[in-house]
């Protein structure tokens, strides 16, 4: 393709879903994000602007409030427990690595933090907030959440039917964001955020399971980007992909730090070396239900931990 690559962009012609009285808002422009509405540059400059005082090692220091507390989560179907007793801080603009065996309840608290079990049998105790918002508050409608909270699965999952342009600005077309303009913008600039705009801009209307599977990882990245999430959780999203396309996500997810908080599941404790900021360990208990054993910055997790179960689990002894 040649010319203009949002040449065959349809408008949209949703209308705006209807704002609850004290909602904030979700855009500067008629839906579009004010981080996306510049091209990038406002998060940019708030992130200049936070160096000068709150940044140490290039991010936001402990004294920066978290995104998101859990205090005393639980997260139960029927009678079985599968994590509980989870007391955590998620701090802004890093990331955070939740790692441990198969089955001890990260990827389930993960869902619990954007309201994933909101439709299933999972029960949600204890209290998780985003910012000063109570997640699971009697008030607080899931929408919202999910618009500020994105979520990247472990495998690609793109929209098979719809171009790889359809499928960015998607969840924007769902929030009944409409104007051909402010998709273009929209579509762009979370393209180049993700390190994606160089390969696609040829190709944004050819259907997006063409791409290769770093690739397809890449574009789901965007597509949660696209309406500017205040954090992303990530459910171990290079495990299905080759080295080489893992290193390409593990350099985006440093990269987009800077802008959102990032929450990542890895069974790799050398990706969480490499990659996350802070890092929590989970371990099953005796009675096989998930819990927090530790947490705390990633080196010093690593290197000097303060739990005897911690320093089993990364010297490889146990789990």
């Amino acid at each position: 393709m040649s010319g203009d690559p949002f040449a065959r962009a349809e408008p949209l012609t949703l209308m705006a879903e209807p704002r609850a009285e004290g909602e904030p808002e979700m855009a500067t422009r008629e839906g579009v994000p004010a981080r996306l509405a510049d091209g990038g540059r406002r998060g940019t400059v708030a992130a200049a602007n936070t160096a000068a005082s709150a940044l140490t090692h290039g991010r936001p220091s402990s004294a920066t409030p978290p995104a998101v507390t859990l205090e005393g989560v639980r997260v139960s179907f029927g009678d079985h427990v599968a994590v509980r007793n989870v007391t955590l801080a998620i701090p802004a603009r890093q990331v955070t690595a939740l790692i441990g065996p198969s089955g001890c309840g990260k990827t389930t608290l993960l869902r619990a933090v954007n309201r994933l079990h909101d439709h299933t049998a999972g029960h949600v105790d204890g209290s998780i907030k985003l910012g000063d918002i109570d997640v699971y508050g009697p008030d607080t409608r899931p929408e919202l959440i999910r618009r500020r909270i994105g979520m990247v699965f472990q495998r690609p999952n793109p929209f098979p039917a719809m171009s790889v342009f359809e499928n960015v600005v998607s969840g924007l077309r769902f929030n009944g964001v409409h104007g051909r303009a402010l998709l273009r913008d929209a579509a762009e600039s979370a393209l180049r955020h993700a390190a994606l705009w160089d390969t696609v801009k040829d190709r944004l209307h050819q259907p997006a399971v063409r791409l290769s599977g770093g690739q397809q990882q890449r574009l789901c990245i965007a597509r949660a980007l696209a309406v500017e999430p205040d954090v992303l959780l990530m459910d171990e999203p290079c495990s299905a992909l080759d080295p080489i396309a893992t290193a390409k996500i593990e350099d985006l997810i440093t990269r987009l730090a800077a802008d959102v908080t990032i929450v990542l599941v890895t069974h790799n404790m050398f990706q969480a070396a490499r990659v996350s900021d802070q890092a929590a360990v989970f371990l099953l208990g005796e009675d096989r239900v998930g819990e927090l054993v530790e947490s705390g910055a990633t080196d010093e997790l690593f290197n000097e931990p303060k739990n005897p179960r911690t320093r089993d689990y990364v010297a490889g002894r146990v789990g």
